[in-house]
């Protein structure tokens, strides 16, 4: 029945609705039902299924998937992953430290500029700070992490070392390097500011030099951590080598959780404190005194223990986890001891990744290498372990509910603007993360399909805890059951196969939801036409927008349709379906599982003739989607009456004026990113004269090639560069992005390889355009100090949010040629 399901569901045919089937009864003899009871009968039988119509769907959407979790009980915890239970899980703040469970106490990092009568702060990745540069430049994802952080005036040494041992996994140092902007300036002081916090369960208990106010340690422990020791060194010059003369100050609080951390440590300075340095001038500074009041509602349930340290620059400062469960230990993890563990993992880690991506053996610059071992590093310092709930919703339904409670480990698109979990860009982050570990990226892949319901829908965007949601908008904070992304996560488990890395038993655990999960886009997201797809929840308001946008496409304004409706055809997601097919096929075969549906699934989606039938435009010469369009729409400021005497002028607002109405028909003036996926994802034989249209497309200056790389819309579209609305600047509607550039790169290198009237012409193009990506997302980063969400189609230069160090690291992947 499932296939028969998905088969139907392919197909675009609905099966057909039939109601509960019971046993037949029988009327006992001598017994009559008169027409009054019957009816009550049916009253309420009609009342049950209306009840049963309205509720059933809301209690499918909390369900959890009735499959076993791909991850056993405890996966995450110190007895399963010993190695993994602690690490940088924390992206949203320059540094964090916090284990893989529900309620881990947190460590974390600020840092103050001492000005007069200012306070500027430091906690929180924000595009407001304006740092010239901050991420990892060395990080492998489970042992150590070097990064540096520049700010106005100073720069910072971040830098972090595990060590096993123990139940509760082992224990770890942290070392601060803190340097003056410029050499020989007068030495300014600054203001380093350590944290503990819990997380609603557990106790924090100080130990203070009463003379000094030096929080000199901390003791804690917690149901899943057992007891623990936290102890800060003093400050030494930059070398380690002698005590530097500091002021101290410390804050014993709590908060109404660990999203508060930065208003109550703000809330507590007062600059009443005087740093005073033997044969220096007094001056007085901002120090945590005494936290007074609540900046918000809600129960004070984090406790929070700040260690303030004010010092003169430059200076070193050690703090060092110990965990109770380590009953014999050579010595604590500080001074020499730190040094030789982070020179030990700082070699393994570069041999490593001359092993895996061999730049040097293919002749990049110490400098390039440099890069690229940045790149890997900022995403793997960009995982983050996140509990909690989702806030979802179903279509025609009531209220949101809140999903099950659960975990997620993950990478991040960006630490400063996304910093959580996005669907279709974690299939692109494991593209990489799979090449460097593996075992790591299975990890992941399996956390996110354990975040299925019983309909087998992931939510598409995590945002699991009050730290995660400080950062949404709250439009944005409810996940809608309708709504979709692309399926990435299949490209990065195919590369996983290719690579040899699955375990059969891996597979059999995944398995159940991978079905779930392929059987929910054949149910929810079918098109009109047999074997057709349509992506569901484009925006329905049509008066604001000039094309109304596709956020779960994950190309977001990109143009479609002009007039959403259930008669389009998405050429995207049937190519992501193609895929999708081929590996269910793959994986049911090494599973020894029926492979038949899904092997016709493959070859359908990937039959030239019917993709031909279905999306070839032959007007516009190029792959289209199908819908009601119209190209005459433009967007075009109202015209209101003037207002009643005395009362301020209404603001007239942009909107959307349709000159010729839509008719079904190949959306034109959309040559882009779209028209490229059925080369994108290989699904174009080596000989279709398709092929060699799109190749020509891409390296036609007008269209989509730029010395950046490919343009997301080409420049003779009506909507290049265009604003969706008057506060709505354009997304993918021009800008460079690295995701599908390295799909095409990888494409071009595939097809330039298969015999073909175009093999040579995609090997030239494979080169070129690989060139000029590599070369250009290098150079943004060595003069802007970051990789970048987006890159400008007629500069280079980087735009939108920064650091992106989710999928522009691909640019590795390229760089090495890795496929």
């Amino acid at each position: 029945m499932a296939r028969e399901r998905r088969r139907r569901a392919a197909e675009g045919v609905r099966p057909q609705e039939r109601g509960p089937r019971g046993p037949a009864r029988k009327e006992r003899p001598g017994v009559r039902r008169g027409w009054g009871v019957a009816l009550a009968a049916l009253a309420l039988a009609l009342l049950l299924l209306l009840l049963g119509a309205r509720w059933a769907p809301r209690s499918l959407l909390t369900a959890p998937h009735p499959a076993g979790r791909a991850l056993g009980a405890n996966s995450s915890g110190p007895a399963a992953a010993p190695h993994l239970f602690w690490g940088s899980y924390r992206p949203q703040v320059y540094l964090g430290m916090k284990a893989r469970s529900p309620r881990s106490p947190v460590a974390g990092l600020m840092w103050m500029h001492q000005l007069e009568g200012d306070v500027r702060l430091r906690h929180t990745c924000e595009q407001s700070d304006g740092l010239p540069r901050y991420g990892w430049l060395l990080h492998d994802g489970v042992h150590f992490g070097v990064q540096e952080i520049r700010d106005v005036g100073l720069s910072l040494q971040t830098e972090f070392v595990k060590r096993p041992g123990g139940r509760h996994g082992g224990d770890w140092s942290w070392r601060v390097t803190a340097r003056p902007e410029r050499v020989g300036t007068r030495a300014p002081f600054f203001s380093l500011l350590f944290y503990v916090a819990t997380d609603g369960q557990g106790t924090l208990q100080p130990l203070v030099e009463e003379k000094t106010r030096r929080l000199v340690s901390l003791t804690g422990s917690t149901e899943e951590l057992g007891h623990f020791t936290i102890t800060f060194q003093q400050p030494t010059t930059e070398a380690g080598e002698a005590p530097l003369y500091a002021s101290y100050n410390y804050l014993q609080t709590k908060a109404e959780g660990l999203h508060r951390i930065t208003d109550v440590v703000r809330a507590s300075l007062t600059p009443r404190f005087v740093y005073a340095p033997l044969g220096a001038p007094k001056r007085r500074y901002f120090g945590v005194d005494t936290y007074r009041g609540s900046p918000g509602p809600g129960e004070q349930r984090s406790q929070l223990l700040v260690h303030q340290v004010t010092v003169a620059l430059p200076c070193r400062l050690e703090v060092t986890f110990e965990s109770g469960s380590v009953k014999e230990r050579p010595g604590p993890l500080l001074g020499e001891a730190l040094t030789q563990e982070l020179g030990r993992h700082t070699a393994d880690f570069e041999q490593r990744f001359e092993q895996t991506f061999g730049l040097a053996r293919k002749g990049y610059s110490l400098q390039e290498q440099h890069f690229a071992r940045a790149a890997l590093s900022n995403l793997l310092g960009g995982m983050g372990y996140f509990y909690g709930h989702s806030l979802v919703q179903a279509p025609n339904s009531g209220p949101p509910q809140l999903y099950p409670e659960g975990p997620l480990f993950t990478a991040v698109p960006s630490r400063s603007f996304f910093p959580r979990g996005f669907l279709w860009d974690e299939g692109f982050h494991q593209l990489l993360l799979g090449r460097w570990d593996p075992a790591l990226s299975q990890e992941v892949l399996a956390h996110w399909l354990d975040l299925m319901n019983a309909e087998g829908w992931i939510p598409r965007e995590q945002i699991l805890d009050e730290e995660a949601r400080a950062k949404v908008p709250p439009e944005f904070v409810v996940q809608h059951s309708s709504a979709g992304n692309p399926p990435t996560l299949f490209l990065a488990l195919w590369q996983l196969l290719a690579q040899g890395a699955v375990q059969t038993d891996f597979l059999r655990r995944l398995y159940p939801r991978l079905q779930s999960w392929y059987d929910w886009y054949n149910r929810t997201q079918a098109g009109p036409l047999p074997y057709s797809f349509r992506w569901r929840g484009r925006d329905q308001d049509t008066q604001l927008f000039l094309n109304p946008k596709t956020l779960t496409s994950g190309l977001d304004d990109y143009p479609r349709a002009s007039h959403p409706s259930p008669d389009e055809r998405h050429l995207d997601l049937r190519c992501w379906m193609a895929v999708a097919s081929a590996v269910m096929a793959e994986v049911a075969r090494r599973l020894g599982e029926q492979v038949a549906e899904y092997q016709h699934m493959a070859e359908v989606l990937a039959d030239n003739e019917l993709l031909d039938q279905q999306h070839w435009a032959e007007a516009l010469g190029t792959f289209a989607d199908y819908g009601n369009h119209t190209l005459a729409v433009t967007l075009e400021r109202e015209r209101l009456q003037p207002s009643p005497a005395g009362q301020p002028p209404p603001v007239p607002r942009l909107l959307r004026v349709v000159r010729k109405p839509p008719k079904l028909q190949f959306v034109g003036g959309a040559l882009g990113y779209v028209s490229l996926f059925p080369l994108l994802l290989q699904l174009l034989r080596p000989d279709s004269p398709r092929l060699g249209s799109l190749l020509a497309d891409i390296r036609n200056e007008a269209k989509l090639w730029t010395p950046f790389g490919l343009r997301s819309l080409a420049r003779t579209s009506p909507f290049y560069l265009k604003r969706n609305t008057e506060h709505d600047p354009p997304y993918w509607r021009g800008p460079i992005w690295i995701n599908i550039n390295y799909l095409a790169v990888r494409a071009l290198h595939h097809y330039g390889q298969q015999e073909g009237p175009y093999r040579e012409q995609a090997a030239a193009l494979y080169q070129e355009l690989r060139a000029n990506i590599v070369r250009n997302v290098f150079r943004q980063y060595v003069e802007s100090g970051y990789l970048w969400e987006q890159y400008h189609d007629d500069t280079g230069r980087g735009q939108g949010c920064y650091p992106f160090t989710g999928w522009s690291a691909l640019v590795v992947l390229m760089m090495a040629e890795e496929y």
